[in-house]
């Protein structure tokens, strides 16, 4: 460890002894807080979230919620609940307090409701979006709960035959285009028209053949074949819309590499993993336990989205290049830890959690660490460097083993130019394609800043050197006509 990092680590130490960390003592969350580095190492960090309130139906006076499976918070703020066993969806502002309950509506004449919903989501007009799945359609309500349409079993030649649409998840864009996630559907995610026409599927999910199945069924018999494994792509678990028009998804292929998308309008993944290991939560887990498998994704803004993990109950946030920022929760039965998560939301700076298994919402407050973070994110994204400096600092006398801030500090004295002090930067966050740039940087720099003095050197040694060779050719010219005299 390098002297500058060893103070540093010194000097957070002592805040955390004193207590003058606000916010960032880890004790007090009933998880573990961590991320890893470079070696792949697990490294204890400061809290970045704890729990402030767990929010149940009874304390909102409407009743227990029974099995939530989604939720949403639109753009004015207001908390959407798709509260599926009781078949309603719950709406409340920002204070918590109940703004309606929509638990049925007219479709021509006649009162409906939902069976069995699990999705829900608020457009920029605040119109509801409801997956509405044993009805195997879409509903689209006003925010006041008058139906504004349906879209139900789509037409289309690229549709198999005896297709039938189970919807689960939803989102739309700005431009009212819906994408769903349906059942069974493998090709990706399906694609509509604000009228509920059929566009086709987005984001088919690519799986690597393995040759050595591939191998044996050649050999095999009919039966045997049967029997095996295909090769079919797997589903999607569920979506969000950036402010661009992109898609962030998660899938359910367990073990995968690349659980998470981020989708272009041309159906491409074009999310970055340019941090130190796969952009897949956690690296080593227990074998009884398995891999990560994430449910929901919540695009923060700003390059920043968080990814809910169910089995282990953990929420993983992320950078725009694939950076692990920070970690919480779990499984348990203390607030904060929860049973059955299902969903995500972003509420300000505040983040929630809706644990299916104990009916309830978890709200989840930034600590000071947490803050510092996003703050440094927000602004390096922005392309704001000298203000990702200063809040890069406060983090590292938070927390002096976070190499992240390590190399957004060493950007931030890239883009100004101070190349020599990236250097160090980058070496303690072992970024070592940065490092690249800015010791060839540096070193255009430094022959830049001597390069009269390179030429003075040169042109003087020329001198010299000519110098010597006429005199030395004159010492031979005279030691030659001395030799002719004498002869």
């Amino acid at each position: 460890m390098s002297a500058k990092k060893w103070l540093l680590t010194l000097a957070a130490a002592s805040l955390l002894l004193t207590g003058l960390m606000p916010g960032s003592v880890s004790a007090s969350a009933p998880y573990e807080s961590y991320i890893y580095n470079y070696w792949e190492e697990t490294v204890a960090v400061p809290a970045a979230y704890l729990p402030e309130r767990a929010v149940t139906g009874k304390e909102l006076g409407i009743g227990d919620f029974l099995d939530p499976s989604d939720m949403h918070v639109s753009e004015a703020g207001n908390i959407y609940v798709l509260d599926s066993g009781n078949k309603r969806i719950v709406v409340l502002d920002d204070a918590w307090n109940v703004i309606r309950v929509i638990d049925s509506f007219m479709n021509e004449g006649k009162e409906d409701g939902f069976a069995n919903p699990a999705g829900i989501f608020i457009d920029g007009d605040e119109q509801i979006y409801v997956a509405d799945t044993d009805h195997q359609r879409v509903v689209v309500l006003t925010t006041e709960g008058s139906l504004v349409r349906i879209m139900k079993q789509p037409e289309s030649d690229v549709l198999p035959q005896g297709f039938q649409f189970i919807p689960l998840k939803v989102a739309v864009d700005e431009a009212k285009r819906v994408f769903v996630v349906a059942r069974g559907v493998y090709e990706g995610i399906m694609q509509f028209e604000e009228d509920g026409t059929f566009l086709g599927y987005v984001g088919t999910i690519k799986v690597k053949r393995d040759y050595g199945d591939y191998f044996w069924r050649l050999v095999s018999t009919s039966a045997q074949k049967a029997q095996m494994r295909l090769f079919i792509p797997t589903e999607f678990s569920n979506l969000d819309m950036d402010g661009k028009g992109f898609v962030y998804a998660t899938n359910i292929d367990v073990g995968s590499r690349e659980p998470m998308k981020r989708l272009n309008p041309s159906g491409e993944d074009v999310l970055k993993r340019f941090g130190y290991f796969p952009v897949a939560g956690d690296i080593y887990y227990r074998r009884t336990v398995g891999p990560s498998k994430f449910v929901d994704i919540k695009v923060l803004g700003d390059g920043m989205y968080s990814a809910l993990d169910s089995t282990q109950g953990r929420v993983f946030t992320y950078d725009e290049t694939g950076n692990l920022l920070f970690v919480y929760g779990g499984i348990g039965n203390q607030q904060g830890l929860f049973k059955t998560p299902s969903a995500i939301e972003r509420l300000g700076d505040r983040q929630l959690v809706l644990d299916r298994g104990k009916a309830s919402i978890v709200m989840f407050e930034p600590t000071e660490f947490g803050k510092q973070v996003n703050l440094a994110v927000r602004h390096h994204y922005r392309g704001e460097d000298a203000e990702a400096e200063r809040y890069w600092e406060r983090v590292l006398q938070l927390n002096a083993n976070y190499d992240i801030a390590y190399i957004g500090i060493g950007k931030a004295k890239l883009m100004k130019g101070e190349n020599k002090e990236a250097l160090k930067y980058f070496e303690l966050g072992m970024d070592r394609k940065n490092y690249s740039v800015a010791y060839k940087r540096y070193r255009r720099e430094v022959m830049k800043e001597h390069f009269d003095t390179f030429l003075s050197a040169g042109t003087g040694g020329l001198l010299l050197y000519a110098v010597y060779r006429t005199v030395r050719y004159r010492k031979q010219r005279r030691a030659g006509k001395h030799e002719a005299g004498l002869s």
